[in-house]
């Protein structure tokens, strides 16, 4: 897959560029030639995963808040003081947490409407506000790409996770709306995308998806009808982030 299309040297910036799918994709571009910069909450893994990307490309590792404009405006800062533009922006940043899920033996009734407001803010505003805070250096350039991250979750209902599946929904609708907006109202150059990773094994869901032994749970097997409100008859079962990454060169 090396040089299939070349971002060679290009500046891309990756929101929760530390987590499984994140660090897996920034390892990826940064053999690549990529100058890959990334972003997380986590200072020590930041620093990190830095020092790992330094040995391939020119890396930088940047703290921030995905809901915070003015710590995101902060960091375009730094960005264009190092490397003077920016060509493409990953929205990775995202996750979901108990309370905005439903369980088997409860209903929406017990739904934590705090939770899933948070995992909708975290999720839709924390790929909103990033992209606010980086288009005006694309729209100067009259080209560039944002590349969001929806789920399969957004196209077909799954069970249990009622917040995050309506939070990547709406990603799914925010990136067709701002494809046209920014093609048409700055450069056809300037394009909006979205990826729709599959069922991969995170830190945040491996307890449900694999037993202790490796195995895979009732959840993660072809065809379980825990997992999807119609089921999925012929999907395989889940894969490693790593299988994800080279799909990030054909939308970049």
């Amino acid at each position: 897959m090396k040089n299939l299309f070349d971002i060679k040297d290009k500046v891309i910036i990756v929101t929760g560029g530390c987590g499984i799918l994140g660090k897996s994709i920034a390892n990826y571009l940064a053999e690549q030639g990529a100058k890959s910069l990334f972003w997380t909450a986590w200072k020590k893994i930041g620093k990190e995963l830095e020092a790992e990307l330094s040995k391939k490309t020119e890396a930088m590792f940047l703290m921030t808040d995905v809901l915070n404009k003015e710590v995101l405006e902060e960091n375009k800062k730094a960005i264009l003081e190092r490397f003077g533009t920016i060509d493409i922006l990953l929205n990775a940043a995202g996750g979901n947490m108990p309370g905005a899920t439903i369980a088997p033996d409860k209903t929406v009734l017990d739904l934590d409407v705090d939770a899933f407001k948070k995992v909708v803010d975290l999720n839709l505003f924390g790929t909103i506000l990033p992209t606010m805070a980086f288009v005006d250096v694309m729209a100067k350039n009259k080209k560039g790409v944002i590349v969001n991250f929806c789920s399969e979750s957004a196209l077909r209902p799954l069970t249990r996770v009622v917040g995050y599946g309506s939070a990547k929904a709406a990603i799914a609708n925010y990136t067709r709306y701002m494809a046209t907006e920014l093609a048409t109202k700055f450069s056809p150059e300037l394009r909006v995308n979205a990826i729709v990773p599959g069922f991969l094994l995170t830190n945040q869901n491996r307890a449900l998806l694999t037993n202790p032994d490796g195995s895979y749970t009732d959840r993660a097997k072809p065809s379980s009808p825990t997992l999807r409100a119609d089921a999925l008859p012929n999907r395989k079962n889940c894969s490693e982030p790593s299988t994800t990454s080279s799909a990030m060169l054909p939308v970049s």
